[in-house]
Parts: C-alpha cells; sequence; structure tokens
C-alpha cells in the first residue's frame, strides 16, 4: 500500500470512529431529548448508523481492518435533560464534521466528492440543533478543540449510558 493509500485508509478509519461515537452519543441524545425534536434525533441517529456501516463496507474494500466501536464514550458534559441534549446533538454534528473535513483533505474523486457531502449534512444538522453556523463548518471547531475522532472511549470506571 502506497504512502498515500495509507493516509486515506487512515483518514476512513477516523471518520467510522466518529461515526461509531456519533451513533452512541445519539443514543444517549434519543433518552434525554423532548418529543418535539425526538423525530429528528432519529433521523439523525439512522443517518450515522447508515454512515457508520458504509465505512464498514469502505475500510473493508480498502484492505483495512473496520476500527471497533467503543463500549462506551465519555461524553463532553452531563445530559440531564432535553436542552443538554440538544447542545450534545450539535456538538457530535460539529465534531463528525471536523472528521470528514480531514476526509475531504485526504481524498480525491468520487471520495472527496462523497466526504464533502457529509461534511455538508453534518453542518447543516448542527445548524438546525444549535441555531446558529459556523463560517467554516468542520474547521473552525477544530481550532478550538481538537480530538482525534470524536469522543473517546469513555474510562472504565465510567457508567454507560
Amino acid at each position: 500500500m502506497s504512502e498515500d493509500n495509507d493516509k486515506e485508509l487512515e483518514a476512513f478509519q477516523k471518520a467510522l470512529a466518529a461515526e461509531h461515537a456519533a451513533v452512541y452519543g445519539y443514543g444517549v441524545v434519543g433518552g434525554r431529548i423532548g418529543a418535539g425534536r425526538r423525530a429528528e434525533a432519529k433521523a439523525a441517529y439512522d443517518a450515522h448508523r447508515a454512515r457508520r456501516d458504509g465505512l464498514v463496507r469502505q475500510v473493508r474494500n480498502m484492505g483495512g481492518k473496520p476500527v471497533a466501536a467503543a463500549a462506551a464514550y465519555a461524553l463532553p458534559f452531563p445530559v440531564p435533560d432535553s436542552a443538554a441534549a440538544v447542545r450534545l446533538a450539535a456538538d457530535l454534528e460539529e465534531r463528525v464534521a471536523g472528521v470528514y473535513s480531514d476526509l475531504v483533505r485526504a481524498t480525491e474523486g468520487g471520495r472527496r466528492s462523497t466526504a464533502a457531502e457529509v461534511l455538508r449534512e453534518a453542518a447543516v444538522r448542527a445548524v438546525r440543533w444549535r441555531g446558529e453556523s459556523v463560517a467554516f463548518p468542520g474547521l473552525a471547531e477544530r481550532a478550538i478543540t481538537v480530538s482525534s475522532s470524536a469522543y473517546g472511549p469513555a474510562p472504565s470506571s465510567a457508567p454507560t449510558a
């Protein structure tokens, strides 16, 4: 495998790790979100599950072993109510957008177009959740907090949601 292929595979693995974390996070969101936004949370959860499954196939097609999901993930803040669930959903989307911005840089052609479309989708969902936008989705958020994927696995003593 060439160095470019290794970098591309690594970027796909990071996107897969971010999708694993997003699926977990939306499980928490779904348990706390108010009834008025439950359908929106379910649609986002389904979108991230489908994207995760597609990335598993993509990594395998590239000759890699897909990174596994962690048993639990450390959330960036407690999520006791619907307002916190909305904040978490926006945060999840911003983090996913950041990882997909890296994937856009690491790919070419159709893969780049697909990554850019996913970046756009995540940015739009973040705006819907947060109610405001940023100038460069996936980039501004990374300047504040750099994360290797999305959330790290939860410490072994952390409770799971």
